[in-house]
């Protein structure tokens, strides 16, 4: 049997339509050109983040040294030096006046890849109505602001969470039980709240007709890819940079920089399969279950 004829006999399971119907959108929609436009917008928006998020927590408890080290181990050896020589100059330089500045350059550059990310995840919805652009940019802004606030919340989970589990462990005489339970609540607290951020940001950034219907358990499925697929990604890379390319004999001291070009380019693509799988995942398996559902208020 050819393999033609060994696939047509799959070709009405939803499981192969959904695959079917995924190939076609990540073609159609041409996710390799707006994951490059996302890259652009990232890179515009990471350094004013930084400063802003730095100067943040240089008003907190948390110590810069235990984050900063959780979020380079995925990354390539030369862009962790090209950041950490960035966030050193930040750091000696920080001031209230650079905090507001920070503040306004994060939410604008932030919005802009945020507003590229919308235009994706409604491309791969297939929403054809377009948002104004005040109100594309005001979501936009919010978005930013929601993010920054999950992210110090998460720390805050972190640092305060450690605290409050000691204490309470302590007080009931097994303060050793909860250490080697903490190590491992340390890596899935990170990992669960990014699954949650991906899946807010792909259920709010759908044009309001279409996300009455679409509930957040609904976009779990590439909310979670997208996390995973991005730190599989990431350690792929990191170990190949790290192993076999020279990117610094090829490009000099540019290196580092064209190493954390890719590296968000990946992160980009990641973003936008997610949105990708979540559309075809509504098309095939929620969205005839939605319509026999209102056929069925309407009698």
């Amino acid at each position: 049997m050819d393999l033609k004829n060994k696939f047509k006999r799959y070709r009405n399971k939803k499981w192969f339509i959904f695959l079917n119907r995924l190939i076609h959108n990540i073609k159609e929609d041409e996710i390799t050109a707006i994951g490059a436009q996302l890259t652009y917008y990232l890179i515009l928006s990471i350094f004013p983040f930084l400063i802003f998020f730095l100067n943040i927590l240089a008003y907190t408890s948390i110590t810069q040294e235990g984050i900063l080290d959780n979020w380079f181990i995925m990354l390539p050896l030369e862009t962790e030096i090209l950041l950490r020589s960035i966030i050193d100059e930040i750091t000696n330089t920080s001031s209230d006046t650079l905090l507001s500045l920070s503040i306004i350059l994060a939410l604008w550059t932030g919005s802009l890849g945020i507003s590229a990310i919308i235009k994706a995840i409604n491309k791969a919805y297939n929403v054809e109505k377009k948002r104004p652009y005040i109100r594309l940019k005001l979501l936009s802004i919010i978005f930013s602001i929601a993010l920054v606030i999950l992210l110090l919340i998460v720390l805050l989970m972190l640092v305060f969470g450690e605290v409050i589990g000691n204490t309470l462990f302590s007080y009931i005489g097994v303060a050793n039980i909860f250490y080697r339970l903490w190590e491992q609540l340390r890596k899935v607290i990170p990992f669960v709240s990014m699954i949650i951020i991906f899946a807010l940001l792909y259920k709010y950034s759908v044009s309001h007709n279409k996300r009455t219907n679409i509930k957040l358990i609904y976009t779990l499925p590439g909310a979670a890819f997208t996390t995973i697929g991005w730190i599989i990604a990431s350690y792929i890379f990191s170990y190949y940079v790290n192993n076999f390319a020279n990117y610094s004999r090829t490009y000099g001291s540019l290196g580092g920089v064209i190493i954390l070009l890719i590296w968000l380019y990946i992160t980009s693509i990641m973003i936008i399969l997610g949105g990708e799988i979540n559309g075809a995942y509504f098309s095939v398996f929620i969205n005839k279950e939605v319509k026999s559902s209102d056929e069925k208020d309407d009698e």
